[in-house]
């Protein structure tokens, strides 16, 4: 949902892994650990390319991830996000960004499968920015976790926008009737995002600066 013509958003509410901060490097450097602690097929990086086009429910699929084990796989990469969040950084331009918002008085939130003690090392002093957290989101629970910054922040659904870097992100969006802005430079592939007829598909942070 976008806002009415020459009005701005009030709520911008930020994803964090791909869209914030770098850490695809680190994704790539723990997946395959991962896959052998519990059972299911190691990629290389040519797969895993390839897998950036696809949905999250398809690459579970392709992987040979089984569902009940779900839940553990997110525990296990919390914990080891939690080890590694200080050396994963903001991509540039990511703090500017936060701090240009916060001036024009725009509320920031954060919604992530990342838990929040993590996401506030990266972020560090930007951290105290953020007006709402909502963390540990499940694979397909983020939905929940918009709603629920949505009843925190006050604020209707036609006046906040997700900024994010997935398939599943839009999906979301989507059906909490947020407005979904895609980031070009984050996981999915610019190409399966514009797919899904985001709001925008923006190649920097200034792009998002001028479009709030």
């Amino acid at each position: 949902m976008e806002r009415r013509q020459g009005m701005g958003y009030r709520l911008a509410i930020f994803d964090v892994d791909g869209t914030l901060a770098n850490s695809l490097p680190w994704f790539a450097e723990v997946l395959n650990d991962t896959a052998d602690r519990f059972g299911f097929r190691r990629t290389d990086a040519a797969e895993r390319e390839a897998l950036r086009a696809l949905g999250a429910r398809e690459i579970i699929r392709r992987l040979g991830v089984p569902p009940w084990k779900l839940p553990l796989i997110a525990r296990h990469m919390r914990r080891q996000k939690a080890l590694a969040a200080h050396r994963v950084p903001l991509f540039e331009g990511a703090s500017e960004l936060l701090r240009q918002l916060a001036r024009r008085g725009i509320t920031l939130a954060i919604v992530s499968s990342d838990s929040e003690a993590s996401i506030r090392v990266t972020l560090g002093p930007d951290a105290a920015l953020i007006s709402y957290f909502e963390c540990s989101a499940a694979l397909f629970g983020k939905r929940r976790k918009l709603l629920a910054i949505l009843r925190r922040a006050g604020v209707p659904a036609g006046d906040a926008i997700y900024i994010a870097d997935e398939l599943r992100d839009a999906e979301a969006a989507q059906e909490a009737g947020i407005a979904f802005g895609a980031v070009a430079w984050g996981y999915a592939t610019p190409a399966a995002l514009e797919a899904r007829h985001p709001l925008a598909l923006f190649h920097d942070f200034d792009g998002i600066a001028a479009r709030l």
